[in-house]
């Protein structure tokens, strides 16, 4: 009844996207706990912490491969959910490569963040590395912006999420301010095979200041919710039917229904994750209330393995039943063929024809102390009077004298 969600700072995407899946969860009778954090590498940090309590949080695509967190193995992913595209903006002449921004002072975000991250890998692959002049900044992105503004700095590099709207639109009133158009990301997204290729279309953050003033080209990884793999398959199908109901509609960079995909980059996707993909979520989450279907589950789990041992031991019973009441029957035949077989003896005498008698009747003395069903009654009967010929034999057979 009780998720803990490791989400992103108070502000962030993640977590306004948290605090609406908690509001979904809720509804369903879980209970998301919702823990602030840094961002991305900080939320991979606590999941594959064990001692942490997190059961999932939202991860940037690559983020592993650049921290390598130990206990990664445990994890699974539930797939993607959105993306988030990195902002570049810059102050200056127009630039084409983002190899044109080296030598300049640069701010990527804050050291450890998803943005600073990627921000390096790109200008690691322009050939921009510490010492070759450029200077590299890592502050929040509002002292980006204000920095920026009061030209400290050339350019910001920032996630989306850490760069609203509303900062941005203003931001970008500056004529001397631009938006950079990465017109080699299909490139990109080929070499670092994490990245995907997204167009902000013309218009589209201020239709009446049309900006930006043409299609811009970005690149965006894309956020995975990473979860332990103990995760258990109901509140996996909860889970992601909540991130349906927030990441299912169109977007800016997206199309109605492409969120949330089986789209993974650092962990593999999850059986109960795929399953789901495949087919939805189960019959009995679909048909029942969550708490509901959860109780038909746990009552289910215990009455099926019940049921697979008990009816073939009913089957089993009768059978066992019927063998031992007719054992106890038959088991004297064999005594009685062995008084029969020895009264056919040639050299029978008198003594001997009275041991034979005095045995069938020690035989017939415990025969009649015998209780059994009325329904094997037919089989006791039928020794009595089987003992009642071999008797009728050695009275026959009994020498003279």
């Amino acid at each position: 009844t009780t998720l803990t969600l490791t989400s992103g700072p108070a502000g962030s995407s993640f977590r306004l996207t948290a605090e609406r899946y908690a509001k979904i969860l809720a509804r369903e009778g879980v209970t998301l706990k919702i823990l602030p954090s840094k961002g991305s590498r900080d939320n991979l940090a606590r999941l594959a912490d064990p001692k942490s309590g997190v059961d999932l949080g939202f991860i940037v695509g690559g983020e592993a491969a650049a921290s390598a967190p130990a206990g990664a193995p445990h994890l699974v992913s539930l797939g993607s959910v959105s993306y988030q595209p990195l902002m570049i903006i810059y102050r200056g002449r127009p630039k084409t490569l983002l190899s044109e921004f080296k030598r300049q002072r640069l701010d990527i975000g804050v050291e450890g963040s998803a943005a600073s991250a990627l921000a390096q890998t790109l200008l690691e692959a322009n050939g921009i590395r510490p010492g070759d002049g450029t200077q590299v900044g890592h502050r929040t992105a509002e002292e980006s912006v204000k920095a920026l503004n009061a030209g400290r700095i050339d350019a910001l590099f920032a996630m989306s999420d850490a760069t609203p709207t509303a900062l941005m639109r203003e931001l970008l009133r500056d004529p001397d301010i631009h938006l950079f158009n990465v017109v080699q990301a299909e490139g990109y997204t080929h070499r670092i095979t994490y990245l995907n290729k997204l167009v902000l279309p013309r218009g589209a953050i201020d239709f009446c200041e049309d900006f930006p003033a043409s299609d811009t080209a970005l690149v965006a990884p894309t956020v995975e919710i990473v979860a332990r793999d103990s995760l258990h398959p109901a509140l996996s199908d909860l889970v992601l039917e909540a991130a349906r109901q927030v990441h299912g509609r169109a977007g800016l960079y997206k199309k109605s229904g492409e969120f949330p995909a089986p789209i993974a980059q650092d962990f593999p996707i999850s059986a109960d994750a795929a399953r789901y993909y495949a087919s939805g979520r189960s019959f009995l989450y679909r048909s029942f209330p969550f708490w509901l279907a959860r109780l038909i589950e746990r009552i289910v789990a215990i009455v099926v393995p019940m049921t697979i041992v008990l009816i073939p031991g009913l089957k089993i019973a009768p059978a066992v039943f019927r063998w031992r009441v007719v054992s106890r029957i038959y088991r004297w035949y064999a005594v009685l063929q062995r008084i029969e077989h020895e009264s056919y003896d040639e050299t029978m005498d008198v003594r001997r024809n009275d041991e034979l008698l005095h045995r069938l009747g020690h035989v017939e003395a415990t025969v009649k102390k015998l209780v059994v069903p009325p329904a094997y009654g037919d089989l006791l009967y039928d020794l009595r009077g089987h003992i009642a010929v071999v008797r009728a034999n050695l009275m026959a057979r009994r020498p003279a004298g």
